[in-house]
């Protein structure tokens, strides 16, 4: 009878789920910046705004929209002029969904100025992020 119930709470081990994965994705911390800067300007949606179809650089838009939140985090009220650039790029990724660009799908007007905007503002937070070591 021992063996038996040594047998059930044993059996019982081998349902437990273990230890949970590491998560994936999401916001990169403030160290991955430069790494994500360098990929989405690599982008033909930053590299030429104008002749992009609106529609078809929602991907990017929505990963340079996580770029903010990172940049503010790497200024840590210590940096002015990071907050400021993240400010604007904030402001430029809000002109481009405020417009509705995500179902644009000729390039021209008000879509293609939020995208050259986009990459303005995203060339400036660069320029305030490779400018300064990372953080440590």
């Amino acid at each position: 009878m021992g063996g038996a119930l040594l047998v059930l709470v044993l059996s019982g081990c081998g349902n437990e789920a273990g230890p949970t994965p590491p998560r994936q994705g999401g916001e990169p911390g403030p160290d991955a910046l430069p790494t994500k800067l360098d990929a989405l300007t690599v982008d033909q949606c930053y590299a030429s705004p104008r002749t992009q179809l609106p529609k078809g650089c929602e991907k990017y838009v929505t990963e340079v929209g996580n770029v903010p939140g990172a940049a503010r985090k790497r200024a840590d009220d210590r940096d002015p002029q990071l907050t400021a650039e993240a400010t604007k790029l904030d402001q430029a990724v809000g002109e481009f969904r405020s417009a509705g660009c995500t179902t644009v799908p000729a390039a021209g007007g008000a879509c293609s100025q939020a995208l050259v905007d986009i990459a303005a503002a995203l060339s400036g937070l660069k320029k305030q992020v490779d400018a300064r070591p990372t953080s440590g």
